[in-house]
């Protein structure tokens, strides 16, 4: 009996040990995990940005009077030379000699103006000579394999961007020689001492109506703005960046850009950065330092019909591209203090990994050293993970 008691006790004891060393193993750590691959990783600088038509002009009263109703409507199309508003100019014989004067200056303003538009079409267009000479060079040496293709694709750019400011200088020769003949046709009307015909104001460009800013029938002064007319497909995009980011963005370097929903992403190219900064504050209440990039649009224009100034875009600028690279998620991520770290899943256990990671965007970093393509690394690692912790691991994606 007593040994059986004894062995009754033994046999209790020896669960209740068991049961103790049970209890006091440390349970495996439920953690999610990922694959580390190779392909192709992109960093970009992202923000919101709008759109806006590249060359407008406010269409002006030519004289002093009364200008009619003005029928058109924003988005209405007009041609240039086109009548957009009739004005009745004030009684000469209420006109002083300051009217005369004011006339005169802008007779003198607008040959002046003409002669710097001018000017300015000469000088663009021999760069656009040059520009393109520079680009059927590049790409014959490109063809034959002397020079990089982003050398070549430089040189498209260069091009492209010297024919849009050639479309601008022509835009603002234009309107200079319409205002220089509208300024000189009021001055010889005023010296005539011509009554009670009407003024046809016109159009010095075609394009799209985007303001009416004088809309009913009232009086106006010299020189007050009637219209805003620009050419509404003559688009770029304006995205303020954070001024740290600004630092690694280049003109040239490609472009993504969503318009919303439904629309595929257009492709677009930096074409600016602008010099200066400006401070915003955020949504948070906080001061920024922010930088204008202004981006024009590769193509696809013509696929969104309904794009037009002022338009909200988002916009992905893409300041590092690398192909055939390893990379893992960035959530695998984690400071260690001889830099970064991951914990790599082998054999049901994490092992700490030292890696070299020197570009991140929001999804995926680049790793340099430390992790082969095909490792699985945690994401969103716990505090309560250490290295050599046993794991119960449920791979990202599976349900």
């Amino acid at each position: 009996m007593k040994t059986r008691n004894k062995i009754v006790l033994g046999a209790v004891i020896a669960v209740v040990a068991a049961l103790v060393v049970w209890a006091l193993q440390p349970r495996p750590v439920a953690v999610e995990t990922a694959e580390a691959t190779r392909g192709d990783f992109e960093q970009t600088v992202s923000d919101d940005g709008k759109t806006r038509v590249r060359e407008r002009y406010v269409i002006a009263a030519p004289l002093a009077g009364r200008v009619e109703r003005v029928s058109l409507e924003p988005g209405d199309v007009v041609k240039q030379g086109q009548t957009v508003a009739l004005l009745t100019p004030t009684e000469p014989a209420f006109l002083d000699a300051r009217t005369a004067r004011e006339l005169q200056a802008r007779v003198g303003a607008a040959q002046a103006q003409l002669a710097r538009a001018k000017a300015e079409t000469a000088k663009v267009l021999a760069q656009r000579d040059q520009a393109r000479a520079d680009f059927e060079r590049q790409a014959r040496l490109s063809k034959e394999g002397f020079v990089s293709q982003t050398a070549r694709e430089q040189a498209e750019l260069a091009l492209r961007t010297v024919d849009r400011a050639l479309d601008a200088a022509r835009f603002a020769e234009d309107a200079a020689g319409h205002d220089f003949a509208q300024a000189k046709a009021a001055l010889a009307r005023y010296r005539s001492g011509e009554s009670g015909a009407k003024w046809e104001v016109t159009s010095p460009v075609g394009g799209a109506v985007l303001k009416v800013l004088q809309k009913s029938e009232s009086p106006v002064a010299l020189g007050a703005a009637l219209l805003e007319i620009a050419d509404a497909r003559s688009l770029e995009a304006v995205v303020d960046v954070l001024s740290q980011e600004a630092v690694a963005i280049r003109p040239g370097m490609p472009a993504r850009i969503e318009l919303g929903q439904g629309v595929p992403p257009l492709a677009a190219r930096v074409r600016l950065v602008e010099p200066a900064a400006f401070t915003k504050i955020s949504a948070l209440g906080v001061e920024e330092q922010r930088v204008n990039v202004i981006l024009d649009f590769a193509e696809g224009l013509e696929r969104v019909q309904t794009i037009g100034d002022g338009f909200r875009v988002d916009a992905h600028i893409v300041v590092y591209q690398a192909q055939d690279v390893v990379k893992a998620p960035v959530a695998a991520l984690w400071r260690d203090a001889d830099g970064w770290a991951v914990f790599v899943a082998e054999d049901g256990r994490a092992r700490k990994r030292s890696v070299r990671a020197p570009r991140r965007n929001g999804v995926e970093a680049l790793i340099e050293d430390g992790l082969r393509p095909g490792e699985r690394v945690v994401v969103y690692p716990s505090d309560a993970l250490r290295d050599g912790s046993k794991l119960e691991e449920a791979r990202k994606g599976a349900r």
